[in-house]
């Protein structure tokens, strides 16, 4: 990989990442459109650090807000019932779950669950149910109406972005929206939730690209700063672009992406081999 790979690789990186259109399929498609290798999970993992810290600093009042509150809480019996204790203790059981899936499916992970063929199946599919959530969804719930049952579903959807093509703000903002809650409130949640389960998997992937093959250390972390500034741009976007639209957009998008993988696929034009 050189370096100019990196950089694009790095803002391929920051524009998917929170649009509903899955950053690690776009990771794997992408290179080998142009005849480049899959740069593989761990850089893609780590490369997610430059995003997350798009999201901490973006949501930076937010966040402590609910940390401040959260901890105040476990001795402070009256503020149990904040609806930012109760976000603490909401973001840490919807983290469970995929970061359970996560370590006992680390090896399918890393090698099947990045088979094109199941990433062009996956951005279809996943793309019609963003959209049917998308379409029946109330659009009415505020985010101070989550509750535990919510946390759990929002969670199990996030469990489903293990597998390239499903997208991670996609499967979650799905949820939200089948549940009824606002578009701008489930994105925002769907943003906060993947924090913890994001920095762990990327902090778990660090041995793999330090250990010297490529794409190495150095050309990782330049792919992760220019993924943090174009990530930081998207969420300021995409957050604005929420309150009057719908994902209508990303829908056609991801259906159209998905659908030239599978015929390129067929045609032979690509290879659905997952790298070693």
């Amino acid at each position: 990989m050189s370096w100019l790979e990196a950089i694009l690789l790095g803002i391929l990186q920051g524009l998917t990442e929170f649009l509903p259109i899955s950053s690690s399929a776009h990771l794997a498609i992408f290179p080998q459109l142009f005849g480049r290798p899959d740069p593989g999970a761990s850089f893609t993992a780590v490369t997610q650090i430059g995003t997350e810290l798009a999201v901490i600093i973006y949501f930076a009042k937010d966040i402590w807000r609910i940390l401040r509150t959260w901890m105040t809480s476990l001795w402070t019996p009256s503020l149990r019932g904040h609806i930012d204790a109760r976000m603490g203790w909401y973001i840490i059981i919807g983290t469970l779950p995929i970061a359970i899936a996560g370590i006992a499916l680390e090896d399918t992970i890393q090698t099947t669950f990045r088979n094109l063929w199941v990433i062009g199946a996956n951005l279809v599919i996943f793309g019609i149910i963003l959209g049917i959530a998308d379409r029946i969804g109330a659009n009415e719930r505020p985010i101070e109406r989550l509750n535990l049952k919510d946390a759990l579903l929002y969670g199990g959807a996030q469990m489903l972005a293990l597998v390239p093509g499903v997208s991670r703000s996609g499967a979650t903002i799905s949820m939200g929206l089948g549940l009824g809650y606002r578009r701008e409130a489930a994105t925002r949640y769907a943003f906060l939730l993947a924090i913890p389960a994001v920095v762990a998997s990327a902090i778990f992937q660090l041995p793999d690209v330090s250990a010297g093959a490529e794409p190495g250390m150095a050309k990782t972390l330049v792919a992760t700063v220019v993924a943090f500034f174009v990530g930081y741009a998207v969420i300021a976007w995409l957050l604005r672009y929420l309150r009057t639209r719908s994902f209508l957009p990303f829908v056609i998008y991801r259906i159209g992406l998905g659908t030239l993988v599978l015929v390129l696929l067929a045609v032979g034009v690509l290879d659905a081999t997952v790298p070693a």
